[in-house]
Formats: C-alpha cells, sequence, structure tokens
C-alpha cells in the first residue's frame, strides 16, 4: 500500500488530517519535530526529529520512507509571526516563516520528489493571506508575503510535476481554531480537514495548481 505523509502532524489542522486519513484507511506517516499524546493516540507511523526547515530533517524523513511511494503528501506544517507592522517590522520573524513557510515545503517536495507514485497528488496548506488581490488590511508582513512565495513556488512545481502525471493543489483551510492564532478561529480542525480532503480528491492533472478554500471557493491570486 502507499503512504500518506503529513507536515507538521502533531497538532491542529495536521493532526486532523492524520486522523482523517487513517479514518478512510490510508497508511499515514506523521512527520514532526516531537510527537504529541494525542498523535501517539492514533496509532499511525510517526517521523519525529522532521524540522522542515533544516536539511537534516527532511533527510531524515526520506529516509524513514525509504523505498515506499508517496500517494499523498501534504506540505503542511508552517509558523505565524505576530506583531508585524509597518512601524516595527521583525525582520527575523520575517525570514523565519520564509523559511518554514515558503522554502521549507519546496525542500521537502524536492526530497521526496522521486518517491511519489505515478499519479500521486501533492497538497500545498497555505493561506488566503497570501492572495494579492484579497488584501483588504494590509499588515502581517512576513506571513502575508510567506505564504505568497509559497503560492509562487507550488503552482511552479504543479508544472514541472504535471509530466510525471503528480498534481498540485494549493489549499487555504479557513480560519481554524488552532494554537498558532490562540485557539481563535471559525472552523474546527476536524471541519477543515474533511474539507482539505476533499479538494485533495477532487484534484487532477486537468486542475493542477489551484488555489482554493477548503469549502471549494476558487481564491484569487
Amino acid at each position: 500500500m502507499n503512504i500518506s505523509v503529513i507536515t507538521g502532524a502533531n497538532r491542529g489542522i495536521g493532526l486532523a488530517l492524520a486522523r482523517e486519513l487513517q479514518s478512510q484507511g490510508h497508511q499515514v506517516v506523521a512527520a514532526c519535530r516531537s510527537s504529541s499524546k494525542e498523535l501517539n493516540a492514533l496509532g499511525v507511523e510517526i517521523v519525529e526529529g522532521v524540522d522542515v526547515a533544516s536539511q537534516e530533517g527532511v533527510a531524515l524523513l526520506s529516509q524513514k520512507i525509504g523505498e515506499r511511494k508517496i500517494e499523498l503528501l501534504i506540505n503542511n506544517a508552517g509558523i505565524l509571526v505576530f506583531g508585524d507592522t509597518l512601524t516595527e517590522p521583525d525582520y527575523e520573524g520575517m525570514a523565519r516563516q520564509f523559511e518554514v513557510n515558503a522554502v521549507a515545503p519546496l525542500r521537502v517536495t524536492s526530497a521526496l520528489q522521486n518517491s511519489l507514485a505515478q499519479g500521486a497528488k501533492v497538497a500545498f496548506v497555505t493561506s488566503r493571506m497570501g492572495s494579492i488581490a484579497d488584501n483588504g488590511s494590509g499588515g502581517v508582513y512576513g506571513y502575508r508575503m510567506s505564504k505568497v512565495a509559497l503560492n509562487m513556488a507550488a503552482v511552479s512545481m504543479s508544472h514541472e510535476l504535471a509530466p510525471r502525471g503528480v498534481s498540485v493543489v494549493i489549499l487555504h483551510p479557513g480560519m481554524v481554531k488552532t494554537d498558532m492564532i490562540g485557539g481563535r478561529g471559525e472552523v474546527e480542525p476536524e471541519e477543515a480537514a474533511r474539507g482539505l480532503l476533499a479538494r485533495i480528491e477532487e484534484t487532477s492533472i486537468e486542475n493542477t495548481g489551484r488555489f482554493v478554500h477548503q469549502n471549494g471557493e476558487q481564491l484569487p491570486w
């Protein structure tokens, strides 16, 4: 059986995705820096020590996957640094967000590309805050810019992977109640996970590279 790999799977959306995929009968490989009791309770395969912002962490994940083939890769790991304003820009925080939110998903996908099965799918959990056309409030510079960069990288990957029959989808999960935003939000992680997986299920070579809300709404770039 081919495997489904999720980064940042120890909590929040990643944990909910692991739980939902397992319930659907997938063989889940849950990658994270450190596990959680909630993830341990699922009984899925856990790969700890995976800091997606480091070459060593990604190499560890690739080593653990070995010769197995990946049917679904979900690049979910990400961070948000608050307090980023024009008056007081947090340049260190910006650089960290670019590394984790934009560069790391490219690093992971590049490292695992030869493990992707024919017809595999690669999903990138981004944010509509990475939409230039949808920016009506400004601020949050580092997070917004890192997600724009992620979106561009994902579209580029969609073109390069298409000849191999691998399709790509760029996903906004909604305002999800997770620790990353202090539990504020409108959508429970479980609901977001079901929506994200429904959009992944719809993904094909014919619509590869689209930017879509978990509720099915097509999002502007």
